[in-house]
């Protein structure tokens, strides 16, 4: 079995920084070649994501970079207090990594879905929050990701890449296009859904601003004030509750720059979403490129 590029990269860093320690909570997917390259360095604790968390700080309390790998809603949520307590007050550098995030969970019913992990995390003062378009997104945010001396969560997202992304800069946002009608604020998968909308919008004379956001702590200020003062209509999309993700980021920035553009939100409202396999879910609940792209046209 060929080991994928994650765990190559993750590899990488690890064999060029002894302080890197990589954890999991029997999820192995996209690290299973790890052990055999870092020994004693790679630590499996079982279903256990709190005790996973809770060895992380220790960890770090002892000068290493602890990576710890679980499904993002059981990371999130189940070792929340963990991770606000153990690691966000004492402000130590444990990078978690939720794998199958929003509606790449795909199939998983509600107790799988993790739709509220941006809202969570971005409460912890300290914590970054990193939400790759797709893997070679993730690869690139990764020196960024684990870097810095102090906490991040990211979405792990290793998609296939359909566009040629500019440099990963951290708190930095990617402009895609530069149209004036509509701007269209995004981040993770779904920016591959946003593309398509935003080619049908175009061929029917719609000029659209694509922002990827990349990381939504830090967020692009700046990019969200600009797509703000330089469109006729804000859009928000995500796979995420609208409470407390994309939406809630740009209305607080809206908020505090005193602006009020034409917004529209389009993200899962008060219930989780439908399981099924990924383009049927999106086709379900609306976030396919053409149903976006129509959404729009409804709101202009």
């Amino acid at each position: 079995m060929t080991p994928t590029s994650y765990e190559v990269a993750l590899a990488g860093e690890a064999l060029e920084r002894p302080e890197i320690v990589v954890l999991t909570a029997e999820n192995r997917a996209a690290i299973r070649h790890l052990p055999a390259a870092l020994g004693r360095r790679f630590i499996d604790v079982g279903i256990a994501e709190q005790t996973m968390v809770g060895v992380a700080a220790g960890l770090a309390l002892r000068g290493r970079v602890p990576v710890v790998h679980a499904l993002a809603a059981f990371l999130v949520m189940r070792a929340f207090e963990f991770i606000r307590t153990d690691v966000g007050v004492a402000g130590l550098p444990v990078k978690l990594v939720g794998y199958i995030p929003g509606f790449l969970s795909e199939a998983n019913g509600p107790t799988h879905q993790a739709i509220e992990d941006v809202a969570l995390m971005r409460q912890v003062p300290g914590m970054q929050v990193f939400c790759p378009a797709d893997e070679a997104e993730l690869l690139a945010s990764l020196p960024e990701f684990l870097g810095r001396d102090s906490p991040a969560y990211l979405r792990y997202n290793a998609e296939p890449a359909v566009v040629d992304h500019v440099p990963f800069a951290r708190g930095r946002a990617e402009v895609l296009s530069d149209g004036g009608s509509v701007a269209l604020l995004t981040y993770g998968f779904l920016l591959r859904e946003a593309i398509a909308a935003r080619a049908i919008l175009e061929a029917g004379g719609v000029p659209v601003r694509l922002v990827n956001l990349r990381t939504l702590r830090p967020v692009d200020e700046e990019a969200i004030l600009e797509a703000a003062r330089r469109s006729w209509l804000l859009v928000t999309l995500e796979d995420h509750l609208l409470a407390g993700g994309l939406y809630s980021v740009v209305a607080e920035v809206l908020l505090r720059h005193r602006l009020a553009p034409r917004t529209l939100a389009i993200a899962l409202g008060e219930r989780w979403f439908q399981p099924a396999l990924l383009p049927d879910l999106l086709r379900y609940e609306g976030f396919t490129g053409p149903q976006i792209a129509a959404r729009i046209l409804e709101a202009l």
